[in-house]
């Protein structure tokens, strides 16, 4: 049986992403009300404190930090530091929803041949960074290969339309000059 190259462990999705917490309960509240997870049953053979969640098709655990005082936490909010990002339906929504909740955010652009991404960046209780953008109109071009991706599933279809369309005319072209 040979391995995949692009694929060598067949990974298939993200799962759960894990937090150490100085308070699940501040956490739970935070995920579940600013982002909008919603609890699910956690194992009850777990030994130790904490809540999982699940939204957007992947799991937030939540860990009891064994010694919380012990925890450091981050001040600074720095677009260039580990995070999770979210992508969004709107990001006028999300700022003036920041804004009413209170909640301290940096915001960024980015730019990549004449598209704009937005960024909203903020921490969650513990300072693990959040971002928001609206990244789904940035494609992701692969270093090597041909295939063209995108963040979107809307975009990604438009995507190979058009590399369909591109080979297509390409096989067309060598056709024509092999009988010429």
């Amino acid at each position: 049986m040979k391995e995949s190259v692009e694929n060598p462990l067949h990974l298939k999705s993200v799962n759960h992403i894990s937090l150490v917490c100085t308070s699940v309960v501040k956490s739970i509240n935070f995920y579940q009300n600013v982002l909008g997870f919603f609890p699910i049953r956690r194992p009850g053979s777990f030994d130790f404190d904490g809540a999982w969640l699940f939204g957007y098709g992947i799991g937030i655990h939540l860990l009891q930090a064994e010694d919380p005082n012990g925890i450091p936490r981050k001040k600074e909010i720095n677009p260039k530091d580990n995070h999770i990002s979210f992508q969004c339906e709107s990001m006028v929504a999300v700022e003036k929803k920041l804004e009413e909740m209170e909640i301290e955010y940096v915001r960024a652009t980015v730019e990549e041949g004449g598209i704009k991404v937005d960024q909203l960046f903020f921490h969650d209780p513990d300072g693990f960074m959040i971002e928001i953008c609206n990244c789904d109109s940035l494609p992701v071009i692969p270093l090597a290969g041909d295939m063209v991706r995108s963040c979107s599933r809307v975009n990604l279809q438009m995507l190979q339309h058009r590399q369909i369309h591109q080979i297509v005319k390409q096989d067309s072209t060598k056709i024509q000059n092999a009988i010429v």
